[in-house]
């Protein structure tokens, strides 16, 4: 199966809206790994990620006809992910793993990489879960500040709040500070 459907976003949700079974598949496997990855990481189970997919666009299926895009298929996708994962969690009795999406945010080599993501790891479950939710789908999931605030209901102020704060304790903390010391990671500086 082909991943490379020219037609964007909003073309395959109207094709979708349409009857159109192939733009189904390929909004599928555009974001099927995307998904999976997000599910871990909620999940911090393989198993449980591949049932949120599973779920997530079951719930996607019954959208249609007449669902109307209005921001990122990834903005849409997050919170139910998100919630989903959630629920799977609580009915399996497991508990939040950011694990995964360290991998992306751990050191470079010219360090101990089990320990810098052993620290990191220690200083990202030290945030409040907004804050370290904003870290990781900033800096993992790769969302703008904006997507972020749509796929969490939330105004665009009380994101930039969540991020500067997190990453003020993350670069002071000596344990992190290291990871987070360039002027790029800095809200609102480019």
């Amino acid at each position: 199966m082909s991943t490379t459907d020219p037609r964007d976003d909003q073309q395959l949700v109207k094709a979708i809206n349409a009857g159109d079974d192939q733009a189904f598949d390929a909004v599928y496997w555009r974001y099927r790994d995307w998904i999976v990855r997000l599910a871990r990481r909620f999940t911090g189970n393989d198993d449980d990620a591949l049932d949120v997919l599973q779920e997530t666009f079951a719930y996607f299926t019954r959208k249609f006809p007449g669902f109307v895009l209005t921001a990122k298929l990834t903005t849409f996708f997050y919170p139910v992910v998100r919630n989903l994962s959630i629920a799977q969690r609580k009915k399996r009795g497991r508990f939040l793993g950011d694990n995964a999406a360290l991998d992306t945010l751990a050191a470079d080599g010219h360090v101990d990489y089990d320990h810098a993501r052993a620290e990191l790891a220690t200083v990202l479950a030290t945030l409040a879960d907004g804050q370290r939710e904003t870290v990781l789908m900033r800096f993992v999931d790769g969302m703008s500040l904006e997507e972020i605030a749509d796929a969490l209901s939330i105004p665009l102020g009380t994101v930039k709040s969540r991020l500067h704060n997190a990453l003020e304790t993350l670069r002071n903390d000596p344990r992190t500070g290291e990871f987070f010391s360039d002027e790029p990671w800095r809200p609102g500086r480019h």
